[in-house]
């Protein structure tokens, strides 16, 4: 590198402090890559609502947030972005496009970047079908001009209805998390003092109570469990649906909403449970981060086999058990296998800790990252 520092923009439709997983990625990749020496990260997003750009240092990375004119689709729909999107990437060595994200897609398009472009790819495109025909010439040149694809398992390339003819670029880094974060928050009974029956199971749940994430399928599968109380964190659109449906069949007992909970309640929460529940009914749920922030407290973990990655998170019978999606009576089965064997979830438990230890730790994961972006000139860089 000769003492130039390598220039990365990373790209993405929002940054915290907007809520998502993608979002805690971007912002976990920003933070951390800008802590290597020779290298400079700078970041574009859209802003949250409508509004003009601005720019801001967020715990040390330069943010750029595109004015926007609302969102359409799930996609911010901003001509500024566009404008800023050629600027930033003529200054930039290699730009991370994290997908999916049309605009990016039409804006590196019509920018004439000659440079180095890396696609986090996290998700296909599963619900909005009239979108995809207006957005898949896009997605083709994207995908054509990219350098390298990176992928966060093995299910994300033999799941995707487009990654296929493409696999020879693709490259596997899992999402990672950084264990001493989690590990040093002080315990609490946080789950334990709202249970109805003292000597309960604590099952927990927490994401969006959206319609892919499966929360209904887990709702019906709680009629069929013993000797549990289920603990459900997070608001979504079906939250009043979902809540209707705990009344109606009279779970108010052992079914406890929680709402929103910050960071540091949420850490509690799962290192109180018993088992942790990723019931996700379709491939929208490309991973599942939530499944290693339970499987670094030694939880063990019941997710679905989506063609997707969640199964390759947490492995069926090794660190939990991976049940079909939209299975009430299978996933219901998978509960009170684990409640009523308090060895089996240790043994589950104590493998997803080490798990988690080996191959997501955050510190591997930005090294492997770094390397693909630099196309391994930097790799010898230290952090500061």
């Amino acid at each position: 590198m000769s003492g130039k520092k390598l220039r990365i923009l990373q790209v993405n439709k929002a940054y915290y402090p907007h809520i998502g997983g993608i979002e805690s990625l971007v912002k976990q990749y920003s933070e951390e890559l800008g802590r290597f020496c020779g290298v400079e990260v700078r970041t574009l997003v859209c802003r949250d609502g409508r509004g003009g750009t601005y720019r801001e240092t967020v715990n040390g990375v330069d943010v750029t947030r595109a004015g926007s004119l609302g969102t359409y689709f799930s996609c911010p729909l901003s001509l500024s972005f566009i404008r800023l999107f050629r600027k930033m990437a003529k200054n930039s060595d290699v730009v991370e496009i994290h997908v999916p994200f049309p605009l990016a897609d039409a804006a590196l398009l019509l920018s004439g970047y000659r440079g180095r472009v890396v696609v986090a790819w996290h998700s296909d495109i599963v619900k909005q079908k009239k979108l995809m025909f207006f957005y898949k010439p896009f997605m083709t040149h994207l995908l054509k001009r990219a350098d390298c694809i990176i992928t966060a398992t093995e299910g994300h390339i033999k799941g995707s209805e487009y990654l296929t003819p493409y696999a020879e670029k693709c490259r596997i880094i899992p999402y990672g998390i950084n264990p001493s974060d989690y590990l040093s928050i002080e315990n609490a009974p946080i789950l334990t003092e709202k249970c109805t029956y003292k000597d309960s199971v604590k099952v927990f749940f927490t994401g969006r109570l959206v319609y892919y994430k499966g929360v209904d399928v887990l709702l019906k599968a709680f009629r069929l469990v013993k000797g549990c109380e289920l603990f459900i964190a997070g608001t979504g659109e079906l939250e009043d649906e979902l809540k209707a449906y705990s009344h109606r069949f009279g779970m108010e007992k052992k079914v406890h909403f929680l709402g929103f909970l910050p960071d540091r309640e949420l850490r509690q929460a799962y290192a109180d449970c018993d088992i942790f529940v990723l019931p996700s009914v379709v491939r929208s749920e490309a991973f599942g981060i939530v499944q290693l922030e339970a499987m670094v407290y030694g939880k063990p973990v019941i997710n679905t086999d989506l063609p997707s990655g969640v199964p390759y998170v947490s492995l069926d019978g090794e660190t939990g058990i991976t049940v079909p999606p939209s299975d009430p009576k299978a996933l219901a089965e998978a509960v009170n296998r684990l409640a009523e064997d308090v060895a089996l979830r240790e043994k589950f438990g104590k493998a997803a800790a080490e798990r988690v230890k080996t191959h997501f730790n955050e510190e591997n994961v930005i090294s492997q990252l770094l390397g693909v972006l630099s196309d391994g000139r930097v790799m010898a860089a230290l952090r500061n």
